[in-house]
């Protein structure tokens, strides 16, 4: 469990810091919300680069509702909410 929880964490930790490099502006923070500008955010996060990316980097779809959770998790807990949409927990 903790190898795979450490995996996912990890593969999401390389997404999020691809995405939040974009905006510096957010602070040093692993709120998964500072992958999207937090002073212009969008109004709409499902089918976003970060988690389009995030799909296909876990072979998974998010919907509109698990986007907005995962929007307001820190890193950790978003690894988690992945391992449970991927049955891994």
């Amino acid at each position: 469990m903790k190898d795979k929880y450490q995996s996912v964490y990890e593969k999401l930790k390389r997404t999020f810091q691809k995405h939040r490099r974009n905006h510096p502006e957010n602070g040093n923070s692993e709120q998964m919300c500072c992958m999207w500008s937090t002073s212009d955010p969008p109004d709409i996060i499902e089918g976003t680069s970060p988690f389009d990316d995030i799909e296909d980097a876990f072979s998974i779809s998010i919907s509109d509702d698990v986007a907005l959770q995962l929007y307001d998790m820190q890193l950790d807990e978003a690894a988690r909410k992945i391992m449970e949409m991927r049955n891994e927990h």
